[in-house]
């Protein structure tokens, strides 16, 4: 059977559908009709020779093939907003979409601030704020710049050290004061806690540095922003960033006895070195977060 190579958008309606669940619903992320998306979809098995659908009287079932093709065309979605970035100015031109890749936390408690400063000084770029902790995103091209809290092993990639943020277990004041501060690290499992759940990592990480490992807590997550959420809220105590933790009034608990640093990296691919927007935006993030991390150590 002869093939075709696949053009993009409909490749792209086959992604949404997938996500969707439904020709409508994907017709309605795209911005396009329904009989267009289904157009494309046919377009699509025209293509590639063979069926991605097992169709019914009202609905549509993905083929496994279908389904198996779900992170190349992820890929394909994150090579082709590379190359619209890439496109949105000349590599010598000031300014242009910068895509910055971090943690939820750090990119929603931490790092506005210094995205404000970045604004001010390079009016003309444009940033894109992607919260992820996939590191292969800055790999593939899917961002530009990423902040993380270890350094990125793959290569070709520059990387620069820009400070560190200690871990610690706060509580809010009112806690405190209704309960008191346990006295050592085991008297812990007496008091409310905010634990991971099922992060096998991050309770390895805090069994490692002295958290009891028969501590339950109270509210159990694996999401960092509502784990803070629920230590400000007055739940119970937990690990928060110290920074952070002590910028919102919290109280630090058994400070000598628990706590770890984490190293904050920035990292930006090789094959950007180039393009003057880019360089020129990890250069003042990079400057400002050892400025910003640096007075939080004193």
């Amino acid at each position: 059977m002869t093939t075709h190579t696949p053009h993009w958008d409909d490749a792209r309606a086959l992604l949404a559908v997938l996500r969707a669940g439904s020709l409508l619903a994907a017709a309605r992320t795209l911005g396009v009709t329904q009989p267009t998306v289904r157009r494309r979809i046919e377009s699509l098995e025209a293509a590639l020779g063979m069926p991605l659908f097992t169709r019914g009287n009202a609905t549509l079932v993905p083929t496994e093939t279908a389904l198996g093709l779900r992170r190349h065309l992820e890929a394909m979605e994150r090579a082709a907003a590379a190359f619209q970035r890439g496109a949105s100015a000349d590599a010598t031109s000031p300014g242009g979409r910068v895509r910055v890749t971090t943690s939820e936390m750090l990119g929603v408690e931490f790092l506005p601030s210094l995205l404000a400063s970045l604004h001010e000084r390079l009016e003309t770029i444009e940033v894109e704020l992607s919260l992820t902790d996939r590191i292969e995103d800055l790999v593939e091209h899917g961002a530009d710049i990423a902040l993380r809290t270890m350094r990125p092993e793959q290569a070709p990639v520059i990387a620069r050290r820009v400070g560190v943020i200690r871990v610690g277990l706060f509580a809010a004041p009112e806690l405190i004061e209704h309960r008191g501060t346990p006295p050592d690290l085991e008297a812990l499992t007496a008091w409310p806690l905010v634990t991971p759940d099922r992060s096998a990592k991050d309770w390895a990480k805090l069994h490692l540095h002295g958290f009891p490992a028969d501590a339950t807590g109270v509210l159990r997550t694996d999401n960092h922003l509502a784990q803070l959420a629920a230590v400000r809220a007055g739940i119970g105590i937990g690990p928060c960033h110290c920074t952070i933790a002590r910028r919102d009034g919290l109280v630090s608990v058994l400070e000598e006895a628990f706590g770890f640093e984490l190293e904050l990296w920035l990292a930006m691919p090789e094959s950007l070195r180039s393009v003057h927007r880019i360089t020129a935006a990890y250069r003042h993030l990079g400057d400002a977060l050892e400025t910003a991390l640096g007075s939080f150590q004193r």
